[in-house]
């Protein structure tokens, strides 16, 4: 029978981070029932590496210790090296991650762990260099870890000391992951029901926005913008979304300034691309100058969101330049051809971090042409001699456009054109070098979190190409990666490799993006697809004994501990995600139990979320639209004929859908409203058949009961906790008819204005 230990198996997986490690010495394993099998029946411990293909201190550690001969005779014979792309297995990356941060206060990748052969860890990092290196900080050398420890195993006295740390460790585990029952709220733990009284609503307005607003504002860098007083910085779009919600709440400056402070940041400095858009992992200094150049998936979905928010609060056509050209970058660079979506962007091209982004002098003048031209672009984009990373520039934005203006006389909107000008030639010249490689995994979690995103954006920024893009998505992970038959999800794609059972994020981020896509084309089929995935959370995911939604399915792989993921990483949770998705979709499907499901988990983690809010921020948002209850904003409109080819369902063929009429679609792009569900829905309740058989359910929900069109017109409704307005022919005036006092947590209509800020209309670790 073949022996599993004898090769490195990394052959065979489809997973770029995997087969970047397939012609290493290391026999290294994937994580499979043939490895864990072989740990036991050889009785040694296994070592766990944990990373992703665009990570660059994993490519440093494999290059110095997996590349090695003798770190791999040490591994081959003595541990069972197990390889995890982390972004197939988020499962074992959160079980892993959290005793690395729990021993060492820390995390990220390379994730490294040694663990008994039955999984449990005992000791824990991320980055070790092959030997003991004080320039790389204190950390022990690899190869001496690795064979301190296999030594050890084979101590008697050493390895009782092993175990009995691994099973403490495992402890640990189990009660950060699982435990629920001292975080509910009142002495009988959590509640059932859906949601507290109307007087309890009012007591409470606002509370858990109110905690995560004030504990940003804290954090925040009110010099250089983020959140912390040092590097790295990490985006953060969850705690901008809160600042931005308690601007609207309490109309305190202070918000709104810490929020636009960090968006301007952001744009402005090396954290953004500003020749081809998007976004960087992280930046390395609290100035946001030096990035990580990978760039992912999730981050270029998440943050154009705050952007597209923010240029609807302040009327800054900046802000929509940005999320524009993010959108863009996404539609170039991740696109499958048939319209999923990609993972990562390598941070390394040629061996070396950063080398297709940045710049000399020389280099950017060839590229330009036109002196000028040259001139302003180098004094607008920092390009120096002197350079700001390993003698070479990282862009960033250095001087304004009236500073330039007044610097070379010329007016600003010459400069402007110049600019455009010399970043197009600096685009054109950038295609010319060797491309970061590119992992063509598609995710159907990442996917659900650019879906709703371009669906957003395709709406705010009344663009239908980016509608179109979000449809493509949706309907590519439909296609592939969606078992209708049996409704479940497989979480991954790749070349026609479909790999790996779902994760309560790929369920919660997808049905987040169809429900939005929903919202914005008025297609039944992608709101019918949200309550397909829904379904699948309450009735895999949701333990109705601990009241909590688990991040593994009831039937999927026992690991040492069942994780939950109730905060946010680089990624949000996906309990946040979920429970929020859960109270919106409760309207459409009452005799679901959603509402109830959504309240049981947040009354399970209620101390946890007040205790660290800034860890919560999705599960408080997802608590203060509970405690508020969201704003219904339902069209009633005629349908269109369907003749979308790319519908999968079964069943008979769907209704048409009904697009929001120009002037609601006109408001709705202008009108700042967090927490609204946009509802657009046939003109009589009569035509409401076909859409309800669609749902799967049997009586017209409330939402839409009576909420018929009046007149010729498409007729708008729109209710506040339960406060409804009366039937109109405009949103404006149906938000206008709440009085002042409310009129903040409804939404605030603002005219465009200029940005102050100069910003062109062109464009590893936790």
């Amino acid at each position: 029978m073949d022996d599993p230990l004898s090769r490195n198996r990394l052959d065979e997986e489809e997973s770029p981070y995997l087969r970047q490690h397939a012609d290493n010495p290391v026999h290294w394993q994937p994580w499979d029932e043939a490895a864990l099998d072989a740990a036991q029946a050889t009785d040694r411990p296994i070592f766990l590496s944990v990373g992703y293909s665009a990570c660059h201190w994993c490519h440093v550690m494999a290059e110095e210790s997996f590349e090695d001969e003798a770190v791999a005779t040490v591994l081959n014979d003595s541990f069972v090296p197990i390889k995890v792309d982390r972004e197939e297995r988020p499962d074992l990356d959160r079980v892993y991650q959290t005793i690395c941060q729990l021993v060492t206060g820390g995390g990220g990748w390379p994730l490294s762990v040694w663990l008994t052969p039955e999984g449990k860890p005992f000791y824990v990092g991320t980055y070790f260099p092959k030997q003991e290196n004080p320039q790389r900080g204190n950390v022990p050398g690899f190869l001496d870890v690795c064979r301190s420890f296999a030594a050890s195993w084979e101590s008697t006295s050493d390895r009782d000391e092993i175990e009995n740390r691994a099973q403490q460790w495992t402890d640990a585990l189990r009660d950060q992951l699982e435990t629920t029952g001292a975080e509910g709220t009142g002495s009988n733990g959590a509640s059932e029901s859906s949601g507290p009284s109307a007087s309890e609503r009012t007591a409470d307005d606002g509370g858990a926005l109110g905690t995560v607003a004030k504990a940003a504002l804290r954090a925040t860098d009110r010099e250089h913008g983020g959140f912390g007083s040092g590097g790295p910085k990490f985006p953060q779009p969850g705690r901008i979304d809160a600042l931005l919600r308690s601007y609207v709440r309490s109309g305190t400056d202070d918000a709104l300034s810490a929020a636009t402070t960090t968006l301007d940041a952001m744009a402005a400095g090396g954290l953004y691309d500003h020749v081809g858009g998007g976004f960087h992992r992280y930046a390395t200094d609290r100035e946001w100058t030096v990035p990580h150049f990978e760039k992912m998936l999730y981050d270029n979905a998440e943050i154009p969101r705050v952007y597209l928010s923010a240029y609807q609060l302040t009327g800054r056509e900046s802000y929509a330049t940005i999320a524009r050209e993010t959108f863009d970058f996404l539609a170039r660079e991740f696109r499958h051809d048939e319209g999923g979506l990609f993972s990562t962007l390598d941070a390394r091209s040629e061996g070396e971090e950063g080398k297709y982004y940045v710049w000399t002098p020389e280099e950017a003048r060839e590229a330009i042409g036109d002196e000028l031209t040259a001139d302003i672009a180098l004094d607008r984009f920092g390009i120096s001699a002197g350079g700001n990373f390993e003698g070479r520039t990282v862009l960033t934005i250095d001087a304004s456009i009236p500073d330039l203006a007044a610097t070379y006389d010329r007016e600003e909107r010459e400069i402007v054109e110049r600019l455009e000008d010399a970043r197009r030639a600096l685009f054109a010249r950038r295609e010319e070098r060797v491309r970061p490689a590119r992992d063509e995994k598609i995710l159907a979690s990442w996917n659900g979190l650019a879906i709703s995103s371009l669906a957003r954006g395709g709406l705010v920024l009344g663009d239908d190409t980016y509608t179109d893009l979000a449809t493509d998505a949706l309907g590519f992970v439909r296609e592939h990666l969606w078992d209708e038959r049996d409704e479940r999800l497989s979480r991954r794609y790749k070349d026609g490799d479909v790999k790996g059972e779902a994760y309560l994020d790929d369920y919660a981020f997808l049905a987040r993006g169809a429900f939005d896509l929903y919202q914005t084309t008025g297609d039944v089929d992608h709101l019918a697809f949200a309550l397909d995935l829904a379904r699948v959370i309450v009735g895999e995911f949701y333990d109705s004994d601990a009241k909590t939604l688990y991040l593994t399915p009831a039937d999927g792989e026992a690991l040492v501990t069942r994780p939950q993921e109730l905060q946010d990483q680089s990624t949000p949770s996906s309990a946040g995600v979920a429970t929020r998705l859960l109270l919106d979709l409760d309207a459409f499907a009452p005799g679901e139990n959603f509402g109830d499901v959504a309240g049981a988990v947040l009354d399970t983690h209620a101390n946890r979320i007040r205790g660290r809010p800034l860890e919560h921020v999705s599960l408080a948002l997802a608590a203060d639209e509970r405690t508020r209850g969201g704003t219904e904003v339902v069209v009633a409109a005629d349908a269109a004929d369907r003749s979308d080819a790319s519908v999968s369902r079964e069943s008979a063929p769907l209704p048409g859908p009904i697009p929001l009429p120009d002037s609601v679609r006109e408001s709705l792009a202008t009108t700042y409203l967090p927490d609204a569900t946009v509802s657009p829905r046939p003109p009589s309740d009569g035509d409401l058949d076909d859409w309800l058989d669609a749902l799967g359910v049997t009586e017209i929900p409330a939402v839409w009961k009576g909420r018929e069109m009046r007149g010729d017109e498409p007729t708008i409704y729109v209710c506040e906790d339960r406060t409804c307005s009366p039937p109109t022919h405009s949103l404006g005036e149906a938000l206008g008819w709440f009085d002042d006092a409310a009129d903040g947590a409804v939404g605030a209509e603002v005219e465009s204005v200029e940005s102050d800020v100069s910003l062109p209309d062109v464009g590893d670790e936790e």
